[in-house]
């Protein structure tokens, strides 16, 4: 099993690396070319929330985006720092907090949720009073690149 570790401030602009090392990993895990969009896009919108959680609730530690290639798996998890209002809990939709944020930034966060979990084959979404994580996962064919 291949994993890559990447950590990035809650900057807009460094989501398009993550997307681009996402992007770069799973073709090497075997994901199919034509799956490769919805990687990058699945990426792009699961960073730019956990980029807008961070931002919204003042954290300054980085995001977390971790890409394991398993046997025929694929899988992403992008973790964020924001706690959630109730420890141990899992949360389908966005809204953590206790009334920290608005109801547009709900809105928008359920509707990047919704984008998520149309282009990717499973999706879980998770939150505790360390963070939130949201795990997907794509087919692949796990293959060894040679030199």
């Amino acid at each position: 099993m291949a994993t890559v570790e990447l950590r990035f401030s809650a900057q807009p602009e460094h989501v398009r690396t993550a997307r681009l090392v996402a992007a770069a990993v799973a073709r090497r895990a075997g994901v199919e070319e034509a799956v490769l969009d919805e990687v990058r896009l699945a990426v792009g919108e699961a960073c730019s929330r956990a980029v807008g959680l961070h931002r919204s609730h003042g954290i300054t530690a980085p995001v977390r985006v971790i890409l394991a290639d398993e046997e025929k798996i694929f899988s992403i998890e992008v973790g964020d720092e924001v706690p959630s209002a109730g420890a141990g809990s899992t949360a389908v939709s966005g809204g953590r907090g206790e009334g920290t944020e608005d109801v547009d930034a709900e809105g928008e966060d359920e509707m990047g949720l919704a984008v998520i979990s149309g282009l990717v084959d499973d999706m879980e979404v998770s939150s505790s009073e360390d963070g939130g994580v949201i795990r997907m996962s794509w087919p692949a064919t796990s293959f060894a690149v040679t030199s």
